[in-house]
């Protein structure tokens, strides 16, 4: 039975990574995964999904996505959607239908919340309709589970207003606990994630 999964985890917690092994597992048993990620995100180009640790694969848009022919999407054991944070209500709303209508398993991954700790739209709605909620895990600098993103500036302060979306890596963000989310606290190491 197909269902809609959303694997959810703060900054630098492999989850490109994770949907990237996924897909390449699926291609080693002769399947056909769909690699997505919507328009959004062009950090590395309009259809490459990279990974921080270098590997990487061509994707389609979610954009894209929406105009397939249900046929198209029916020949796929599976869609994979990076980056789902970014998709709108009713992208998350055509996700669903591929899981209910079309019978092919969804796997988004994705931010929970953005860098004030509120929900971005798309993960608001996987949170309410995925069959499936998954938090990929990782670790602040105190070694508490990290579920918080931080933006941060050259100066190592926090920011804490501006738009929701700005893309950026390691060179921005850092997962925090919440305790030094709260306290403004990037760490003792916060410049070697400058580097």
């Amino acid at each position: 039975m197909a269902k809609l999964f959303f694997r959810y985890g703060a900054m630098g917690s492999s989850k490109t990574a994770n949907a990237l092994m996924v897909e390449y597992n699926y291609r080693e048993r002769g399947k056909r995964a769909l690699l997505v990620k919507p328009r959004t995100d062009v950090r590395d180009g309009g259809h490459v999904i990279r990974s921080r640790i270098g590997i990487e694969r061509e994707c389609i848009l979610l954009e894209d996505l929406q105009q397939m022919e249900e046929e198209t999407i029916r020949e796929y054991d599976c869609v994979i959607v990076d980056e789902a944070q970014f998709a709108k209500k009713e992208q998350v709303e055509f996700l669903v239908s591929i899981v209910d209508r079309l019978f092919v398993p969804v796997i988004c991954y994705g931010l929970r919340t953005d860098f004030r700790n509120e929900l971005f739209e798309g993960s608001m709605w996987l949170l309410a309709w995925a069959d499936v909620i998954e938090e990929i895990r990782t670790v602040c600098w105190c070694g508490r589970a990290a579920r918080c993103n931080a933006r941060f500036n050259r100066d190592g302060k926090m920011i804490r207003t501006g738009e929701q979306v700005v893309l950026g890596g390691n060179d921005a963000y850092i997962a925090l606990c919440r305790k030094h989310f709260y306290e403004g606290d990037l760490g003792p190491g916060w410049g070697k994630m400058l580097e």
